[in-house]
């Protein structure tokens, strides 16, 4: 989820933790969690510093370990750690299991999301997406402002966001419902797939979705409940040269390659230089698939010129971070 919907729901969180009467009858305990839960909420998110370096460490990295079991663990402890030293009357178990509750619940959240988690490290390194909900949502974002003000209306905090949540509970669930028709459609007009990937967008009743076949990549939208399939292209393997063995060893390439599951490719012959570009189908928008990796490979000596990796909306801004060699 984006930061302000992680904001809120640690005082969503916060605010179900005064139901604990460890928490709720103590006044100061109720403010080191307030803060502990808020503070939890962000944590996992801290690897978002990785895109002041570059792109590909940040596609790499970005959910990764920051959101893993290890990492969960480490902080729910060195934030209540912490806490400790400004509220030493704190009932430090369940500043921990609070802080470990609102830490665990930004991972658990952040699974339903298209772009998904790492949150099986160290076990696995598989990215677990659901494609439920949209990175931002607003139903989700302006359901919890609605409960603050009814918090701050004089409410009581604890049964007005538990509340809430068994109401976001019934909109997860119709979230999976919905997704799980378009998935019944695909599969009743689509032959031999392999893998259907659905993200939700902003709009409650529009999906994008992508559909790898065995000889085919399906690229469509469902809207309102229709399922309309945009493009097709043919499913061509990666051909084992060395323009492209090159390509793949660029870090840029190799992290688009490590974060996008359904892909397809293109190599461009020019004067003096060979281009190479992967490109997610997930993310089509506007006929534009901005989603991209791109190396510029020398002719002669078959070496490295140039590459880049990200979101680009326009060929002329893709093609001036290559000359200037963005990595």
């Amino acid at each position: 989820m984006d930061t302000g919907t992680h904001v809120v729901m640690g005082i969503a969180l916060g605010g179900i933790a005064t139901l604990d009467p460890a928490v709720g009858l103590d006044s100061s305990m109720t403010q080191a969690v307030m803060i502990a839960t808020i503070a939890g909420s962000q944590a996992p998110d801290i690897d978002t510093i990785l895109k002041l370096k570059n792109n590909a460490v940040y596609i790499r990295h970005h959910r990764g370990i920051t959101h893993s079991i290890p990492a969960v663990l480490f902080w729910s402890l060195m934030i209540p750690g912490i806490l400790f030293l400004f509220y030493p009357e704190a009932n430090l178990f369940h500043l921990w299991l609070w802080t470990l509750a609102a830490v665990a619940f930004h991972v658990f959240v952040d699974i339903f999301n298209a772009y998904g988690t790492q949150a099986l490290r160290p076990f696995s390194r598989k990215w677990v997406a659901l494609g439920l909900i949209n990175t931002f949502d607003p139903f989700i974002f302006i359901s919890h402002l609605v409960g603050i003000s009814v918090w701050l209306a004089g409410f009581h905090q604890g049964y007005t966001f538990l509340t809430l949540y068994i109401v976001l509970t019934g909109y997860y669930l119709l979230r999976f419902i919905m997704q799980k028709r378009i998935k019944k459609e695909l599969y009743e007009r689509i032959n031999d797939i392999e893998e259907i990937i659905i993200s939700p967008t902003m709009k409650f009743r529009q999906w994008r979705i992508a559909v790898q076949a065995k000889s085919a990549f399906y690229v469509g939208r469902s809207i309102d409940g229709d399922v309309v399939i945009i493009d097709t292209f043919n499913r061509v393997p990666v051909p084992d040269s060395t323009v492209m063995r090159t390509a793949k060893q660029d870090k840029n390439i190799s992290a688009f390659l490590s974060f996008s599951p359904v892909y397809k490719w293109e190599i461009d012959t020019y004067q003096d230089h060979y281009q190479v570009r992967f490109i997610d189908l997930r993310y089509r928008s506007k006929g534009h698939y901005p989603f991209v990796a791109i190396a510029r490979i020398d002719r002669d000596s078959l070496e490295l010129i140039s590459s880049y990796t990200g979101w680009i909306f326009s060929e002329e801004k893709l093609q001036k971070k290559l000359k200037l060699g963005s990595v």
